[in-house]
């Protein structure tokens, strides 16, 4: 089983990206995040989790990208997290690893990505983190989400409709985009507003990051 200490190498540019991003990151959430890479990388030649090969691009375009909205997210009062056509883990298990004190759902309808999710759940012993292998159309959950999260997921418009009965009266969308999705923004109906649009620069990639958080109105 892959450990942390295969990527070993990476650990002094995650630790200063993550730093540069304002996020605090001790030993073992380093161990951690770097014991869920060393997975997916491992996993990655089977099941096709991302184009990406490279450990070292994978730690600038999967994980740091992943933490960029970390200190938002600490910042929040929000207690229950859905990452909603989540992948591989992306962002939902680096936050999940970030935010112990808070619980996370990953949605994905491909059930050989949740059976990886399962695996890095185990592995990494993430008490708070659930996996559910369904469409998000058909997902029932027990209690509704604080947050409707999800990163390249669906458009604007597309993702507050297909996830609407996800949500919590008070709770909010969060999208994370590349660059600022001004015709998707346009898009949006009269119920929902963007209550906030952040940009992000992701140590060691030149792409551009934004986060859109919605709210109805």
């Amino acid at each position: 089983m892959p450990t942390a200490g295969d990527f070993s190498h990476l650990t002094t540019g995650l630790c200063e990206g993550a730093a540069e991003l304002g996020v605090d990151l001790d030993d073992v959430k380093a161990q951690q995040l770097l014991a869920y890479l060393a997975l997916f990388h491992k996993w990655n030649k089977a099941y096709n989790l991302s184009a990406i090969r490279e450990p070292e691009v994978m730690l600038h375009k999967h994980l740091l990208d992943s933490l960029t909205i970390a200190p938002q997210l600490l910042a929040s009062s929000a207690a229950r997290i859905i990452d909603v056509g989540t992948g591989g883990g992306l962002p939902g298990i680096p936050l999940a690893i970030m935010a112990p004190h808070k619980r996370f759902t990953l949605l994905d309808s491909a059930g050989k990505k949740t059976r990886f999710l399962l695996q890095c759940v185990h592995s990494l012993g993430l008490k708070n983190v659930e996996v559910q292998n369904c469409r998000v159309e058909s997902y029932q959950p027990d209690a509704p989400y604080d947050i409707v999260l999800s990163r390249a997921f669906a458009s604007l418009a597309d993702m507050a409709e297909g996830c609407k009965h996800l949500l919590s009266s008070a709770g909010a969308f969060w999208a994370m985009k590349g660059v600022i999705p001004e015709d998707e923004l346009s898009e949006l109906g009269t119920y929902y507003k963007v209550d906030s649009c952040s940009t992000f620069h992701v140590p060691g990639d030149i792409g551009e990051r934004c986060l859109v958080v919605l709210t109805s109105n």
